[in-house]
């Protein structure tokens, strides 16, 4: 990870208005947790799946900021029950909503008529994607959820691309 110059860290770490007044409610660990992940959020429109992905000028900037020690970010669960509220404080603060199967078709159909055929590059569709979901305040979808997504309701149903069973006797 590259280091953040004065001017990025003020730029995209700085908590500003209401932002201060939900930090303001928290203490500790979850102080600077929340934190970091709503400025991550506002910058990379997504949550950070961890501490690594949040460079250390950062965590000493905000936790400056919100008046707490760098070394409380040690306590913090990114995965854990209170990041989870967090991270629904900070989608109604910014008004996005999590992405449903109804978004992701919409989503899929966008990028076929406005985007893949034209763009071949999987790095420019992904760009293009992300900026559709911020246009539409959309969170991407992680990992898991799309895996929640395409994993078959029926998963004992025969499907006729399934080969025919093999019959022993």
């Amino acid at each position: 990870m590259r280091e953040l110059d004065q001017d990025e860290l003020i730029d995209r770490w700085t908590l500003l208005g209401k932002e201060l007044e939900l930090v303001a409610t928290k203490r500790g660990a979850a102080k600077i947790g929340f934190g970091l992940i709503l400025r991550f959020y506002t910058e990379r429109g997504r949550f950070p799946r961890g501490r690594a992905e949040i460079p250390d000028a950062a965590v000493d900037y905000v936790a400056r900021q919100v008046g707490v020690e760098r070394t409380e970010i040690a306590f913090y669960d990114f995965t854990g029950r209170t990041s989870k509220a967090h991270r629904t404080q900070i989608r109604e603060l910014l008004g996005y909503r999590e992405c449903s199967v109804t978004d992701a078709d919409e989503i899929v159909g966008w990028l076929v008529e406005h985007v893949t055929r034209r763009e071949r590059s999987g790095e420019r569709v992904r760009e293009h994607l992300l900026a559709r979901l911020r246009e539409v305040k959309v969170e991407p979808p992680t990992a898991g959820r799309d895996e929640v997504r395409h994993r078959d309701p029926h998963p004992h149903r025969i499907h006729r691309s399934d080969p025919a069973p093999v019959h022993e006797g």
